[in-house]
């Protein structure tokens, strides 16, 4: 559930974030001390690049990774490092669909830097590349993921998904079959989408000065934001500035935010309810973290640091009521 124990030194909350980076790729053969230290080593070598090393947070949740703050931004330049990624992926949701063999020579054409494993018979498959290769390999899994998603939808209903609008200046009119064919749309991950909209004043002053709508679809992993002018056609130049806008910001957050999970299944009901009001009760003091509530599980999202650090003051608050 939660993260085990690392090499935890003093390390600050205020600024910690400009000064960690995210380390993945790293081999999961070795013992956990050992390969903390050897991290630590590493990012340390002044003579490559690197700088003073004030923790190294390891393991995490996510296997193969570890968080490197250092004592000054100076060695950040060396954090390009281990920067190959593997990963397994479950493409046998797409099998009704499309052809999987297709979707595979489809992902090799689109970006060849990726290494990708023969397709097994369960639908799964190895990748492994660089983290631009891997986010670009989940835009367009998503992308193809929403695509699918709305074509069966509209040839069972137009109505039949559940919709949150934002920023209703007025009653939607434009939500007839008419309207849905102008504005822009946008996919992005819901995590980043749900910190952009929460926990940054972007998103809404965004939207309020352009005056535009903006209609969002959570559907799991993926949002979809459907961007009109809040005053017709007038401004339709509007709804593609608030797209691009909304997708470089989205960009930027996605690669400085991680997401941490506390399970709540299969938990006792006072252990579930202690982890809650923690979790409520720092959220008050940990600004920059975002923490949504499920049946399950918990998701904290933010800065790597700030999350590490959120994550830890909730297990010794947890500790304290045991």
């Amino acid at each position: 559930m939660f993260l085990s124990q690392a090499s935890v030194l003093n390390v600050k909350e205020s600024k910690a974030s400009e000064r960690t980076v995210v380390v993945a790729g790293l081999p999961t053969d070795l013992d956990d001390q050992l390969l903390t230290t050897v991290v630590k080593i590493h990012f340390e070598d002044t003579d490559g690049g690197g700088g003073v090393v004030e923790d190294v947070i390891y393991p995490t949740r996510t296997k193969g990774v570890a968080y490197v703050t250092f004592k000054e931004k100076t060695g950040i330049s060396k954090s390009n490092v281990f920067s190959s990624v593997k990963a397994v992926l479950d493409l046998s949701v797409f099998r009704s669909q499309i052809r999987l063999e297709s979707l595979v020579m489809d992902l090799k054409m689109e970006i060849p830097t990726l290494c990708l494993s023969p397709l097994e018979a369960n639908g799964r498959i190895s990748v492994q590349g660089t983290f631009l290769a891997i986010k670009k390999l989940k835009e367009s899994l998503l992308l193809k993921a929403s695509f699918l998603s709305e074509k069966n939808r509209n040839r069972q209903s137009p109505r039949g998904s559940t919709r949150r609008s934002s920023h209703s200046l007025k009653p939607p009119r434009w939500l007839t079959p008419e309207a849905t064919k102008r504005g822009e749309s946008l996919v992005l991950d819901t995590d980043t989408f749900l910190y952009l909209k929460k926990k940054t004043d972007f998103y809404e002053s965004t939207l309020r000065t352009l005056h535009v709508l903006c209609q969002e679809t959570v559907d799991g992993e993926i949002t979809t934001l459907c961007i009109k002018n809040a005053q017709g056609s007038s401004q339709s130049n509007n709804e593609k500035q608030v797209k691009e806008f909304i997708e470089k910001y989205s960009h930027a957050l996605h690669f400085e935010l991680r997401k941490e999970t506390l399970l709540l299944e299969g938990k006792e009901d006072r252990e579930k309810e202690n982890i809650k009001l923690a979790c409520k009760q720092l959220s008050l003091s940990h600004l920059h973290v975002l923490v949504n509530f499920y049946k399950t599980h918990i998701d904290v999202i933010g800065p790597p640091s700030d999350t590490y650090l959120f994550k830890k003051e909730v297990m010794e608050l947890i500790r304290q009521k045991v």
